[in-house]
């Protein structure tokens, strides 16, 4: 499978929702599409590295296939609100390199 930057990842998910997707849902409906997804990815996480047991509704779903659900949704509304996403996770490490350069390190939790 050929590696897919953040950019190119950006343009194929605009080429498919104008396409077979006819077009974006508006950015509040998917907002709310996103918090779905993060709950389906939650509940996943929840019953397989937490306490609960799984449930028959629960079987067959895959951490990968969740993670990619809110990834696209996320970079739906990317496209409709004109973020670049590359150069904001540029910019954001850049925030967390200066304000957390020493913080972590310092943590006794962490040790």
């Amino acid at each position: 499978m050929q590696e897919l930057t953040i950019k190119e990842a950006q343009q194929k998910v605009d080429k498919w929702i104008k396409t077979v997707g006819v077009r974006y849902f508006n950015e509040l409906t998917n907002l709310g599409i996103l918090m779905e997804e993060v709950g389906e990815l939650s509940r996943l996480m929840v019953r397989k590295y937490g306490e609960q047991s799984f449930k028959e509704t629960d079987k067959g779903k895959e951490l990968s296939d969740e993670m990619a659900d809110v990834l696209w949704v996320l970079i739906c509304l990317a496209n409709q609100t004109g973020v670049d996403l590359t150069e904001a996770l540029q910019k954001n490490f850049e925030k967390k390199n200066i304000r957390d350069a020493e913080r972590h390190q310092n943590n006794e939790k962490l040790k």
